[in-house]
């Protein structure tokens, strides 16, 4: 099993971006210590502590690869772990894995653009993050993301009248992959495209700056998968695995 230390490492193991997102948990500027990755057999599985609030095991590849590098990383780690891989990879793994079952998933969506700007949206400024940090408890108190905690490094917002109405993030990004998160419109200010022209302003910015950029969205949200698919982004499921006792213990959950 050969380690890799870097982003670009990584990248150059693996064209898959959910490895390479995962990746920013080797910099030495990720707030959680101890990220580390491998690859195996053409396999590659990033372990990255505090991602977006969960401590993952990234992996993709050939399914032999995954298996190996899931086995080692599983004995050192436990039932705390989130291992996930890309939907059509969750059966043949498990095969080869039989202790551990796929449990819960979700969307991930990515694209390497391009796409326009938007008109009406903006950077928010420090005195305006209190807004936005209400927006999202009161229209998503389930947030992966909110103001000021580690991950997130600016706030985008729409306004109608003066009013902070749509907001969005650039948050957990790295390297190779610009990330977007926190996405939320005011139920009063709804279907007047305003997520949309927000999620085209953060992607545009972000794909200045990274090669590529991708979100997470839960299976169920039809309405956020449109307007994504309508701004470029192609969707591709995302299964969470879990030793079966673990699994049969905790109720299923989003991300």
């Amino acid at each position: 099993m050969r380690a890799l230390h870097s982003p670009d490492a990584v990248a150059d193991a693996t064209p898959d971006l959910l490895p390479r997102w995962a990746s920013q948990a080797l910099l030495a500027a990720h707030p959680a210590p101890g990220g580390a990755a491998w690859e195996h057999g053409g396999a590659v599985g990033v372990l990255a502590p505090g991602l977006n609030r969960r401590e993952r095991l990234v992996l993709a590849g050939p399914p032999e690869g995954i298996a190996a590098i899931l086995h080692d990383q599983a004995r050192a780690h436990g039932p705390d772990l989130n291992p996930l891989v890309p939907d059509e990879l969750a059966a043949p793994v498990t095969a080869l894995v039989p202790d551990v079952v796929a449990w819960a998933g979700f969307g991930w969506m990515e694209s390497t653009g391009p796409l326009p700007s938007a008109p009406g949206v903006r950077w928010l400024r420090d005195g305006e993050l209190d807004q936005a940090e209400a927006l999202l408890r009161k229209v998503n108190p389930n947030a992966y993301v909110v103001p000021r905690e580690p991950g997130a490094r600016r706030w985008a917002g729409a306004h109608v009248d003066g009013e902070l109405v749509a907001v969005g993030a650039d948050a957990w990004s790295a390297p190779h992959v610009g990330f977007v998160a926190g996405v939320v419109t005011h139920p009063d200010f709804r279907r007047r495209g305003l997520s949309k022209a927000l999620c085209s302003f953060v992607v545009h910015a972000l794909l200045a700056e990274h090669p590529a950029c991708a979100l997470m969205v839960d299976r169920e949200n039809d309405a956020a998968i449109t307007v994504y698919r309508g701004l470029g982004f192609r969707y591709r499921g995302v299964t969470i695995l879990l030793p079966a006792e673990v699994a049969a213990a905790r109720p299923p959950r989003r991300r």
